[in-house]
């Protein structure tokens, strides 16, 4: 899957946004991936979840792991399509844990995947998480990476579609962006 298609899925379902957004990670930014309007035909999802596994597949992973909310429909079908179990981490308390009776165990390959990464705060708290449990990190995926390759999670990064996406601390906006009211679309 291209660059381009997997764009075109993104304005086909109007899940890229233009305005002015409020990101997970606090930054500002003018354009927002809504990743759920784009998972919501399962034939999407498919074809997304099939050319992440297939970017995926050689790292040799048992069971695919997501962040919760935004991980959990590509997760999911990642997992699917590499015929690996699936879990994920959820809140508790404002921080991911591992819950629901969900185990790794101490060795586990693992694969962390994502939809949209911009800083990585939630793959990396899942990170935590994993080698808590002491389970093996094999790589990360995910939809979108917004830092076009500049987060290092110190195992192999992959992604459908990486863009330099601009983002602004609060206090250093534009003026342009500025004057416009800010909205935080995603989850919290």
């Amino acid at each position: 899957m291209t660059h381009d298609e997997v764009l075109q899925i993104f304005r086909d379902s109007g899940a890229l946004l233009e305005g002015h957004f409020i990101l997970r990670s606090g930054l500002h930014s003018r354009q927002f991936f809504q990743c759920a309007l784009a998972l919501q035909k399962m034939p999407e999802v498919e074809r997304l979840g099939a050319a992440l596994a297939a970017r995926v597949r050689p790292l040799g992973e048992v069971t695919v792991v997501a962040p919760a909310m935004g991980g959990l429909v590509i997760g999911q079908e990642v997992a699917r399509q590499l015929g690996v179990r699936f879990i994920f981490v959820e809140k508790e308390a404002g921080l991911l844990v591992l819950r629901r009776g969900f185990k790794i165990a101490p060795g586990e390959k693992i694969l962390v995947v994502e939809d949209v990464v911009t800083k990585g705060g939630r793959v990396q708290e899942t990170l935590d998480i994993v080698k808590q449990h002491q389970g093996q990190v094999v790589g990360v995926a995910a939809i979108v990476d917004r830092s076009n390759g500049a987060v290092n999670f110190g195992v192999p990064f992959v992604s459908l579609l990486a863009l330099q996406v601009e983002a602004f601390e609060a206090e250093k906006l534009p003026p342009d962006l500025a004057a416009t009211p800010a909205v935080k679309p995603g989850s919290k």
